[in-house]
Formats: structure tokens, sequence, C-alpha cells
């Protein structure tokens, strides 16, 4: 074992958790500070700190980084319209740079050599929490219990944790069957009877959305604001950017709205089946392309879009603070500096659908050209036949060579 004086632990206070601080105090002989962040997950906080002074932790951090994790990660991600494989729109994937940002100052601070996580070794987040760490602080120690011990099993947890007196909750009805995760983007559903692809995710297995065929049979039409790319008020009600994604989650789950069940690739190599509700992001995802449809140059919208799966990929495998996404993040938000006005949503029944967009300022959509009617010589149709025969030039070369 490395010789490690002091720890900084990120800690939820559940079983993983716990037994990795009793852990790490008695392997390495040192010293756990605990970190617990508030990123939306609605999980009532109030127990973590006595929970770790129980366990003789004596530097508890419990932080609320609700907007921090909306305004400096979610929004920016969403200036890009990032996508990964075509469905998951990365809510695991943007906290973890967050998470990894506040352990290592929390490291700084207190005077701590090394850092832990509660990932496992067959996943995507010890990739994305250590990427991220040593971005940040390239001589950090990072100790991965679970790459480490052989408690590979919640059985051999439980009785670690027994024999080591550590406490442990038990809910009434047994706990949920499934890993979870959850922020104010989303929730995550892994294995279970979920590990069978072909066994469909059982009902009442979802949380944050209606099923669609029992929501309002009567749509719900709602206005969102942009400015510089991002929402910034809801049915002209201005909102902080965290309050934006919560309004968004409760207006999308009472509709039913941002349920996906995938088979996505993880960075190392497996196949994954996963189950997400997106309720808020798949909203916000709808409208800033309806923006962005009316304020954007078509060329640069087009670029935005071939960048976009190469920019979701750096997310998903953990690279934020990497050169590369920072200087596409640089670039997608000059684009943004025009992405201005409204856009009108309709949400029913697991769908979202654009039905008016306008920007008083910034729009490029000129009626007066685009019209079927007349036009009085805003554009010249005769101009066409020119620029078709310039851009078959080629076409005609080539079909000649053949003929």
């Amino acid at each position: 074992m490395a010789s490690v004086k002091k720890v900084v632990l990120a800690y939820s206070g559940g079983l993983d958790t716990s037994v990795i601080l009793k852990w790490l105090a008695d392997t390495y002989d040192c010293e756990v500070v605990t970190f617990t962040a508030d990123i939306g997950q609605g999980e009532e906080l109030d127990a973590v700190r006595p929970k770790a002074e129980s366990l003789g932790v004596k530097e508890i951090f419990v932080e609320d980084l609700r907007e921090e994790f909306a305004r400096d990660f979610v929004f920016p991600m969403f200036r890009a319209n990032a996508i990964y494989e075509g469905e998951y729109l990365l809510g695991t994937s943007i906290a973890r740079p967050l998470i990894s940002k506040r352990l290592v100052e929390i490291a700084a601070q207190t005077g701590a050599d090394a850092i832990s996580h509660g990932a496992t070794g067959k996943g995507n987040d010890q990739v994305r929490f250590e990427l991220s760490a040593y971005a940040l602080a390239p001589d950090i120690k990072v100790i991965a219990p679970w790459r480490e011990w052989d408690l590979n099993s919640r059985e051999r947890l439980l009785a670690y944790a027994e024999e080591h007196g550590i406490p442990i909750a038990k809910k009434a009805d047994g706990g949920s069957p499934y890993s979870m995760d959850a922020n104010a983007l989303h929730i995550s559903y892994e294995g279970g009877v979920l590990e069978d692809t072909w066994t469909p995710a059982e009902a009442d297995m979802w949380r944050w959305t209606v099923d669609p065929q029992d929501a309002p049979d009567t749509p719900e039409t709602i206005d969102l604001t942009y400015r510089g790319g991002d929402v910034v008020a809801i049915n002209g009600e201005t909102l902080s950017p965290y309050a934006v994604i919560d309004r968004l989650n409760q207006l999308g789950g009472r509709h039913g709205i941002g349920r996906i069940d995938i088979v996505e690739n993880r960075y190392v190599g497996m196949k994954s089946r996963g189950c997400y509700e997106t309720p808020g992001g798949t909203i916000m995802l709808k409208a800033h392309r309806a923006i962005e449809s009316i304020t954007l140059d078509r060329e640069a919208a087009h670029l935005k879009d071939e960048l976009m799966p190469r920019y979701a990929k750096l997310i998903y495998n953990g690279y934020w603070f990497s050169p590369e996404r920072e200087m596409l993040q640089a670039a997608i938000d000059h684009s943004q500096t025009r992405v201005n006005g409204e856009v009108r949503l309709s949400l029913y029944k697991g769908s979202v659908s654009v039905v008016g967009r306008s920007s008083e300022h910034d729009s490029l959509f000129d009626a007066s050209i685009a019209t079927f009617e007349d036009d009085r010589g805003a554009y010249d149709q005769k101009d066409a036949a020119g620029f078709i025969r310039l851009n078959a030039l080629r076409l005609r070369l080539g079909g000649k060579r053949q003929a």
C-alpha cells in the first residue's frame, strides 16, 4: 500500500461508502475526510453528517452544488445539443467532473494527499472521476477500493459492516433491486432484471415520470425564453439554471416525458443496459434545437452537428477537463451569442412537440423570402438555374466518364 496520511472520500452515507470509510482508515492507517455533494439527487442529506461523525470522521463537508452543477456543467453541455449514441443525455457523466473538482479542492484545503471514490472497476465512473482529478491535481493519489479489496458482493459488504459495527439503515420494503444514480438532470437504473436485454423494465421501477399512457389527456403548452443559448425563463418567470431544470423535470414528469431504455457502449469496453429518466433535459434539447433553427447560420448549425458526437463522447468518457473539450466549448459558446428568443412547446403523453419559435432581433428566418406567395422580387428564382448547373458540373463529368 502506498503511504497515505489523509484521504478525501466521496461519501454518500450508504452501504458502499460507509464500508469504504472504515476500510480506508484501517487499510491505509490514515485520516478520512468525507465530502457529500447535493447535486439535486433529491435524497435527504441531513443524516450524512451525524453518520460520518459516528464513524469517527472529524472533517465533514456537505455542500449544496445544485446551482453550480446546472450553471457550469449542464447548461454548457446543452448548448452543444450533446447526446451520446443517439439517445443518452449524459446525466451521470456530466455530474462526475464537478464531484472530482470539489474532491481535489477539499484535498488541497485540508492537506490531504489522496482522494477516494466508490466506483467499481467495471464501470465508466472510475474513469470519469480519476481523469478529472488528474487533470486538476496531477500529483494526487487516487484510491479505488473496488479495484483493491475482496468485498465484491453485497453479502460481503454487509458482513464487513456488521463485523465492524457500521450502522446500515435497512429500508422497510427491502430497497430497490436496481443500481440507481440520481442528480438534478436525471435518474438512472441498472442491474436486476435489466441485465437481461430481452426483459422489459418493470412498470414500478420509474420514479420521476408517470406512464405516458396515464399522463393527462390534455396537452400542456409552455414557453421557454432563451438568452445566449440558455433557458432563462419558463412561461415568463425568470428562473436560475437549477430552478429551470427542476421546473422542467416536474412538467415533463407529469406528462411521462424522458424515459429511455438503451444498451450503451461503456468506455471500458463492455456493453451495458441502462434505463434513464431525463424529463427536463428531453424538453431542453428539443427546445434548444428549435431556437437554433431560426437564429443559427446554416453552416454553423451543421458544423455543430458534426462536432457534437465527439463532444458527447468526450463527456461520456470523462474528458470534461481536457483541452479538446474546452476548445470545442469555446466554439460552441461563441455560436450561442445570438441564440435568443422564445420557444413554445406542447407536452403530451411522453412527447414534446415544438409548436412555435420566435426571436425579435436575432431570427434569420425571413418570411418575405421563404413565402410561397408573391415575394415582390426578394428572391429571383431564375438564379437557381445557374446555381444548380455549377453544382451539377462534377456530377455531369463523372456521368460522362462512365457512359
